[in-house]
């Protein structure tokens, strides 16, 4: 072979990844599309789902409705035609049902089956279930929700119809490229009741009991079964409180250990409503918290602070040869009318100046580019 040939051979095949964090496209979000759930709701102050759509009216204006299945992404499909990716990933914190068996937690999300189409509207490859809302319909309102998205083709990671399902990671073939593989898992740092897990005869989620040395091993075991040459492997996790930027120290050694024992090229955090800090970890992509991307919170009081309004969508590259970051970009947006629309200057200003605060502690900065979107340096960022 010869030295053009070898180049080639040996050259980067760069696979590119769209990560986001908790799409809720349940309760309001469900009530404005085309066929909505009973809006009839078991919560101690609202009663019916049609109202978080008042809330939203009243703060920022009338809803169409019955808005088309793409609606909700508003802006995010410029972004997404504008940055073409190889998978699309979402943390889907709501379940597909049109079952009554609803888990008494306070706060329980659906939509129905009929309204999954949104998610195709988007084109999203692969939905992680691992999370503390998959089950709030019980696991009727889980296997309703395995079937819709089988049915539309959408691959699932992070909970199933028994325990070798929920544990099984989604891989997804990149023709020419390799694979993306996907893991979830569901800690009890998040809300998930641990009689959520998943049994060898029972559905459920893919529980993550704890932080420690025994559970990276079993991951990095679990990832060693299934890697082929050329794949990037993603470890989705619900972990953490809804609000704060702390990082706590357990999260952090766990995601240093999911790189160096279970060679993932990124760990994917979500629970927080708002975004939090990112590092890279040897080459390699820790997001801590991503946010919420969609929900129905408009018009609800509290944690202002943290403007859990504003959206980030994460695009990142990887070379399929060594699994390594080759570069990442963000995009802010603003949830209003349940849509994803364009954040203002000050907005992106402001997501741009907090993302630096946070990840400096990392040697990780954050800067706004031209275009409106943010980018990231670290000192290991050689070929960036």
């Amino acid at each position: 072979m010869n030295a053009s040939a070898l180049s080639k051979l040996n050259a980067p095949r760069i696979i590119r990844v769209f990560l986001c964090g908790d799409v809720m496209t349940g309760r309001g979000v469900d009530q404005i599309l085309p066929q909505p759930c009973d809006p009839h709701l078991h919560e101690n102050y609202v009663r019916s789902a049609k109202g978080y759509v008042r809330l939203a009216e009243q703060a920022n204006g009338p809803i169409p409705a019955p808005a088309p299945p793409a609606y909700i992404w508003g802006a995010a499909l410029d972004e997404l035609n504008r940055t073409p990716s190889d998978a699309r990933i979402v943390n889907l914190e709501t379940s597909i049902t049109r079952s009554d068996d609803y888990i008494p937690k306070g706060i329980n999300y659906r939509m129905s089956p009929e309204n999954a189409a949104c998610l195709t509207a988007a084109a999203i490859d692969c939905c992680v279930l691992g999370n503390n809302h998959v089950l709030d319909w019980g696991r009727a309102g889980l296997l309703d929700t395995l079937a819709t998205l089988e049915r539309l083709g959408i691959e699932t990671a992070g909970a199933g119809r028994d325990q070798t399902q929920a544990e099984r990671p989604a891989a997804l073939e990149i023709e020419g490229k390799g694979r993306v593989i996907v893991f979830s898992f569901a800690s009890p740092t998040s809300g998930v009741p641990p009689n959520w897990a998943a049994t060898p005869t029972a559905a459920g989620v893919n529980l993550l009991r704890d932080f420690t040395d025994e559970s990276i091993a079993r991951i990095a075991d679990q990832a060693a079964r299934v890697r082929q040459p050329g794949d990037v492997i993603i470890a989705s996790i619900h972990w953490g409180p809804n609000w704060g930027y702390e990082i706590p120290e357990e999260q952090r050694s766990f995601a240093h250990g999911l790189v160096d024992q279970a060679k993932v090229s990124i760990v994917h955090g979500h629970s927080s409503h708002h975004a939090k800090a990112i590092e890279i970890y040897k080459n390699r992509l820790i997001l801590y918290g991503c946010g919420d991307f969609l929900n129905d919170y408009e018009g609800i009081s509290g944690y202002e602070d943290f403007r859990g309004d504003l959206a980030l969508m994460y695009f990142a590259g990887f070379d399929s040869l060594s699994g390594d970051l080759a570069d990442l970009e963000l995009a802010p947006l603003q949830i209003r009318r349940f849509q994803l629309v364009r954040a203002s200057s000050a907005d992106i200003g402001w997501m741009g100046r907090m993302l630096d605060r946070e990840s400096r502690r990392f040697n990780v900065r954050v800067a706004l580019k031209p275009d409106g979107r943010l980018s990231l340096s670290w000192p290991d960022a050689a070929n960036f």
